[in-house]
């Protein structure tokens, strides 16, 4: 047996930087990220060695948090999501040099251990025997890990059974010089609105995780519902798996970006904390991730904004979101390059799917989960004030320009509702997307006039104009408008916004949402149809103009009578593109979440109207664009700073608090 590994040093050096561990629901959607079983190589009967069969991975193997089994011949693979090691990322953005491999296993078997390189090829490192019970420590280096790459290890088991007791990646040497790793701990912030029931489950996740207990200091809850967490039937026992750790603060609706400003400032306040991760309410977190960010926060160079990644709540193999980009001259969010979204890790692994072994870089990550050191936020301030929408992204370029970088982590992730089962853009939301976009961009677009996203936001409108969203081509009007009205609003209507926004929405035909068709009059095209309209997206940049042009045509001519007393047709929402709605007078379209059904009714007038508005109102963008950029990045310190947000959430000074 080799000798146990001594505790860590006070430099950092043997500090565990991410445990191996497991899920133990026996979910078998999700025991595919953290364990890999793979066919057995041999088997044996009455003491002969006959041809290899297949094995199932069985919920059972895992026997603990930290734990799993093998029977004779079964070999697992830990090239997963979750226990790989992504040495690119640590070679990068931390001070290490090199890190260690500790395993301890009972029973007879092999230790293997696997590198990858940025393409995606393996390469055996070594392999260790493993006998009765075994600690074992394999040291790596970190060097050829420049543009990516993971470690990883396999067991196969011997004789007899073969158990993982625990598995651990940890920190080896520093850099020349580095400054030695602190542990710093974390304040959680979770904004909730009416999520209660979500909200209390993820609490008791966090209040019962062991991994958490010496890194959480406290949970900050900001409550903006009427339905709130406390009174949901969940909450006390999530809040005993907390205890004192848990505070809950109940303040008006001032959307994610005013819950999050509220978790910064207070964390600030109390001064205890090193960092604040934010969380959404509604996610199933892995509380490990939460672990290695704070771990990999502590080891980096310089202060990092550490994110989490995606997985989807409903395909929960499936890595909907990686790392993400602002397109600078469209300054719209993209995947990072070389990335994809909604990729199905179940289906095909990490060893299965090289692009997942380059590093990828983030200009931000989304606050579903994202930890940010307090001195970034000292340094740099608060949440943007917009409500919802382009906060995180604009947080994450505003904290770039101030030497501050982003690193979306492996192993570091939330389960939560894909965007793509929605789309807000029509909805109310469609203000703020717009809105907060053209904010975002006045502050940080290297171009002089926004580079293309005037012309492109022209564009949208008209397509929500030929799709009959009119509802929805007016709040971006409207958000155009109050861009050109100047920074000074966004602190001021931020309790306001949303009801004028909602008021504003509800004058429109298309907001109306029906449970069933049934509640709107019965579909009868206006004369017969001798084919299925098409419904396909264009591919083609003459198939989009053309159908473009077609589209726009058809505004100008007369609706008919029939069109408007009756929908012409009824369309599921995978077909109602603007492509498909330009070519119709009437139409009943169903919601992207399959709740219901909306009615858009062509108005010649209107469109016409919203068409000329829309021109003026863009134009107007592109002539004032350097002026309206110059003033919005004079307001910006104001803006984020605390004392604007101790005004707009109406609260004391520190001082004022110790003197009452």
């Amino acid at each position: 047996m080799t000798p146990a590994v001594p505790p860590a040093p006070v430099d950092g050096a043997g500090r565990v930087l991410a445990r191996v561990v497991f899920p133990t629901d026996g979910d078998l959607d999700v025991l595919p990220l953290y364990v890999d079983g793979q066919q057995v190589p041999v088997a044996v009967q009455d003491g002969e060695t006959i041809l290899p069969v297949p094995y199932d991975q069985n919920p059972d193997q895992v026997i603990g948090r930290r734990s799993y089994r093998l029977e004779h011949g079964e070999r697992a693979s830990f090239a997963t999501y979750f226990n790989a090691f992504p040495a690119g990322y640590w070679r990068r953005w931390s001070t290490l040099r090199t890190v260690s491999l500790r395993v301890q296993t009972s029973g007879e078997g092999t230790l293997i251990v696997y590198r990858s390189s940025a393409r995606g090829t393996v390469a055996r490192v070594a392999a260790r025997p493993l006998k009765d019970r075994t600690d074992t420590v394999v040291p790596l280096g970190l060097a050829e890990f420049g543009d990516g790459g993971w470690y990883w290890f396999d067991l196969v088991a011997g004789r007899g059974e073969l158990v993982l007791d625990t598995a651990e990646w940890c920190a080896g040497e520093p850099e020349t010089g580095a400054v030695p790793a602190r542990e710093g701990t974390v304040t959680i912030g979770i904004t909730t609105f009416n999520r209660p029931a979500y909200c209390a489950a993820l609490l008791h996740q966090l209040g019962v995780a062991d991994e958490l207990r010496d890194v959480v200091d406290e949970v900050v809850v900001v409550d903006q519902g009427s339905a709130r967490v406390r009174e949901d039937a969940a909450f006390p026992r999530a809040a005993d798996s907390l205890g004192e750790r848990l505070r809950v603060l109940v303040q008006g609706n001032l959307g994610g970006s005013g819950g999050f400003a509220r978790a910064m400032l207070e964390t600030l306040d109390v001064g205890r904390s090193d960092h604040v991760l934010l969380l959404d309410d509604d996610v199933v977190c892995e509380p490990e991730g939460i672990a290695r960010a704070a771990t990999f926060a502590d080891f980096a160079r310089t202060p990092t904004v550490v994110g989490g990644h995606m997985f989807s709540m409903y395909q929960r193999s499936v890595l909907h979101a990686f790392a993400e980009r602002v397109a600078p001259w469209q300054f719209r969010w993209t995947p990072s390059a070389s990335t994809e979204h909604d990729h199905d890790l179940s289906q095909s692994n990490l060893r299965s799917t090289p692009w997942l072994h380059r590093r990828a870089t983030a200009d931000y990550n989304g606050w579903w989960m994202c930890l940010i050191p307090t001195v970034v936020l000292r340094e740099v301030g608060l949440s943007l004030p917009v409500f919802i929408k382009w906060d995180d992204a604009e947080f994450g370029l505003r904290a770039a320009a101030a030497g501050f970088p982003t690193v979306s982590l492996p192993g570091a992730a939330v389960w939560h509702v894909p965007w793509t089962d929605k789309d807000d853009s029509v909805d109310w939301q469609a203000y703020f997307h717009a809105r907060n976009r053209f904010v975002a961009a006045l502050l940080h677009s290297p171009f002089e006039h926004g580079g293309r996203m005037v012309r492109e936001s022209l564009a949208i409108q008209l397509k929500h104009l030929m799709a009959m969203q009119y509802s929805a081509a007016h709040l971006r009007e409207q958000a155009l408008v109050d861009v050109l009205a100047g920074p000074d609003r966004l602190h001021a209507t931020l309790s306001t916004q949303l009801q004028e926004v909602r008021a504003a929405r509800a004058t429109f035909d298309d907001s109306r949402v029906a449970a069933d068709v049934s509640e709107f009059a019965a579909v009868r095209p206006a004369k017969p149809r001798k084919r299925e309209p098409r419904t396909a997206k264009p591919t083609s940049h003459a198939a989009v103009l053309l159908t473009a042009a077609v589209g726009l045509a058809r505004q100008l001519t007369p609706v008919p009578a029939g069109s408007v007393d009756r929908p012409e047709r009824e369309l599921p929402a995978a077909d109602a593109g603007w492509w498909s709605l330009s070519r119709l007078d009437s139409a009943l379209v169903s919601t992207t979440d399959g709740t219901g059904v909306s009615w858009h009714r062509r108005d010649r007038a209107r469109a016409l109207a919203a068409a000329r508005r829309a021109a003026q109102v863009h134009q107007q963008l592109l002539r004032e664009w350097p002026r309206l950029a110059a003033e919005y990045r004079a307001a910006l310190p104001d803006l984020v700073g605390v004392d604007a947000w101790r005004k707009t959430l109406d609260l004391p000074l520190p001082d004022d608090e110790d003197t009452a």
